[in-house]
């Protein structure tokens, strides 16, 4: 199966409404693979935290599989899915499931099966993992084995209405990774492909002109192009006027970085006008603890209680950070 032509692309956007959301971790969770673990997965609190989504104003989640759960727990892990997707369906969201993820704050660090650390006080994401881990990937006999986890979980949703969008590779080449992410990325979308999905594949940049290699490749093989956008509005509109291509939707699946000038109040109503649909990172604050700074990852000073957030949008009670935000969200979703 080719890529998605631009007239299917710009069809498929046509068909769903402009999508307003938000990257989720439980708020109980310090990172996915606590999230997703039978043990450590909450039903409950999943609908109250999609609920507070929905009345806010959003319409779409993103959220990270840990391959890790699929690889030890496969019918559980699925099980657990399909709950999930019941639920963001039951609040009206869509759902963004991110496959890979080379992300690792805490540098170095491996996907453990169990409980997972806690969180590191004072410092933004502390415990968040890379999936499936470097080990694997830098195994080619171990990384062929993530074939069967793609054909899982896409092969048994390829049709599935509830998805919106698969995100098959988050910020492929982090942690100092650069072009180590090749074969795995390069594979990922051949396995995913392969299936005919109704439902558009992505993997977002992120890393904008210093990974030629990889750029080009997203670039050139996602159905609909997405990309990362923690910049102040004028290099925001750069990077828009950059990477749209023709008729194909551009999606922004993380965005919002106050103390670096990107804010609500400066971008929602660009991102409303160009139609460009978000994701913004997060909502509640959690044990992830993306409120504070990325100065505080990796080394970094500690930062207790910051007075302007980085990320996240309501105390752990429900209560707004900015009323003002709130009111704004609600406002572009129409409420």
């Amino acid at each position: 199966m080719d890529r998605w032509s631009e007239n299917e692309a710009a069809v498929w956007q046509k068909e769903h409404p402009w999508p307003l959301g938000i990257n989720y971790v439980t708020s109980d969770a310090v990172n996915s693979v606590e999230m997703w673990m039978d043990s450590t997965f909450h039903p409950r609190l999943i609908e109250k935290e999609l609920g507070i989504a929905h009345r806010i104003g959003f319409n779409s989640v993103r959220s990270f599989l840990p391959y890790i759960v699929w690889e030890r727990e496969r019918s559980v892990f699925e099980k657990n899915f399909e709950t999930f997707l019941r639920i963001a369906g039951d609040a009206g969201l869509t759902v963004m499931p991110v496959l890979f993820d080379d992300c690792a704050f805490d540098f170095g660090s491996e996907p453990i099966y169990g409980r997972q650390p806690t969180p590191v006080k004072g410092v933004h994401n502390s415990r968040w993992v890379p999936c499936p881990g470097f080990s694997i990937q830098d195994d080619p006999e171990r990384l062929r084995e993530c074939r069967g986890y793609v054909e899982a979980v896409i092969g048994s949703h390829r049709e599935d209405k509830r998805i919106l969008v698969w995100d098959l590779y988050n910020e492929p080449g982090n942690t100092q990774r650069k072009d180590k992410c090749l074969p795995l990325l390069t594979a990922v979308f051949e396995w995913a492909r392969a299936l005919a999905p109704t439902q558009p594949l992505t993997a977002a940049l992120w890393l904008f002109n210093d990974n030629d290699t990889v750029n080009r490749y997203q670039l050139e093989n996602s159905d609909v192009i997405s990309l990362h956008a923690y910049t102040p509005l004028d290099k925001t509109r750069a990077l828009v006027k950059a990477y749209k291509q023709g008729k194909r939707p551009l999606l922004v699946t993380e965005w919002l970085h106050r103390p670096m000038g990107n804010t609500i109040q400066d971008h929602l109503p660009f991102f409303h006008d160009e139609q460009i649909g978000i994701w913004q990172w997060g909502m509640i604050v959690g044990r992830t603890q993306t409120n504070l700074s990325w100065k505080t990852m990796n080394g970094g000073v500690p930062e207790p209680d910051p007075i302007v957030w980085q990320h996240d949008l309501l105390f752990p009670d429900g209560s707004p950070y900015s009323q003002e935000e709130v009111d704004m969200i609600r406002q572009y979703a129409n409420l």
